[in-house]
Order: C-alpha cells, then sequence, then structure tokens
C-alpha cells in the first residue's frame, strides 16, 4: 500500500517498517519452513515470486504490510535491517463494498520471540494504525484450527469465534477505539526515510 511507504511505527520492542525490497531475502528463507507454511496456509514461492509479491503489496490499495523489526537490535545503526526482521503483519481490504471491514494476519516468524508479547504488541499497533488512518471499523481473523497460539491471543485482544473454522472478529466500537489508543499510547508514527537514516528512537 503506497500509504504506508514512508510510514515507520515505534512501539516499546518493535518497530514496524514498509516491507521493502531488502526484507525479501530474508522473508524467503522464513516462508520455506514447512511450519510457516502451515500456520500461514501459505504455499512456497521461488525468490523471483516473492519479489513479485512484495512489489504487489507494495503498489495495490488493499494491502498494508509492516515488516516486524527488534527495536533493541534494529537501534544499533552497526547491524543490517535484515537482522532485525523478527515477522510481519498486514491488513487486507478484502471486502470492496465494505472498505471499514479489514482482514488482520501477523506472523512472528522467529522462534525466539514467540510467546514474548512481540506478536501482540505488533498487532495493537497495525490495529490502530488501520483504525486512525484506514478507517477500519471491524477486524476479522483467520487462522488454522491447530494454531492454539494465535487463537489464544486474539481471543485475548477480544476477537470472537464468529464461523466454526475459526475466523475471528471484533467491531471497533468507542470502547474498543478508547482501549487500542491506551494501550497504544506510547507507538509513534515518523517518517520513515529519516529515521533509517541514524536510526535514533527515543527512549
Amino acid at each position: 500500500m503506497k500509504l504506508n511507504a514512508n510510514t515507520l511505527l515505534e512501539g516499546s520492542r518493535v518497530v514496524l517498517v514498509p516491507y521493502d525490497a531488502e526484507h525479501v531475502t530474508r522473508y524467503h528463507e522464513w516462508m520455506k519452513s514447512p511450519e510457516l507454511q502451515r500456520l500461514t496456509a501459505s504455499e512456497p514461492l521461488t525468490l523471483d515470486q516473492e519479489y513479485d509479491m512484495q512489489r504487489s503489496w507494495r503498489e495495490d490499495g488493499d494491502k498494508c504490510t509492516f515488516i516486524i523489526l527488534d527495536k533493541q537490535r534494529w537501534a544499533d545503526a552497526g547491524v543490517e535491517e535484515e537482522q532485525c526482521m523478527v515477522g510481519d503483519v498486514n491488513i487486507f481490504l478484502t471486502d470492496p463494498t465494505d472498505p471499514s471491514l479489514a482482514e488482520l494476519e501477523i506472523m512472528v516468524a522467529e522462534p525466539g520471540y514467540r510467546g514474548k508479547g512481540i506478536g501482540k504488541e505488533a498487532t495493537h499497533m497495525m490495529m490502530r494504525y488501520g483504525v486512525s488512518k484506514l478507517g477500519v471499523k471491524k477486524f476479522q481473523v483467520k487462522i488454522g484450527l491447530d494454531n492454539h497460539a494465535s487463537v489464544a491471543m486474539f481471543k485475548k485482544l477480544h476477537f470472537q469465534e464468529v464461523f466454526r473454522e475459526v475466523t475471528l472478529e471484533v467491531t471497533v466500537d468507542e470502547c474498543v477505539r478508547t482501549r487500542l489508543l491506551d494501550v497504544t499510547a506510547d507507538v509513534k508514527e515518523r517518517d520513515c526515510r529519516q529515521v533509517r537514516s541514524g536510526r535514533r528512537l527515543t527512549a
């Protein structure tokens, strides 16, 4: 999505940056994992197909993707950004008749970062971005029946099961919006181009 092409979102432990060509090689390595393919219901792609997908996600008006970076590692300008990647988070505007409905996806690809609240923080940040910048009023997630960790996380975020195949959704009413803004009060939106040059983040 062109809207987030220069957007950097800074949270307490993660930084979200647009999915750029420099991230594709690492992303492609992740997606060779049979476990990640199963958890994300994805098919393996060639490297060229992955680059095509990245370009599509950047240009399409109905897809918003951020790469999740470890904030502490990323703050060290001596560490390549690719080495700070831990996953990705996406919003897909899947219903042309209802642009306020979004499908949300999160993947914490690096096993060492799972179960530590990274996915929850990135999800909150993406939901805030969807509500404030894209006008999203309802989020849905589609999760494989055996992905118990993701189901549990989204239920903690007040998503409710609506179909037997574990599609969860939450309507963004004033209570949800207020709670979302409260839990993401420390998130800063900045121009990615300026911050990347020096990688100086606030404490």
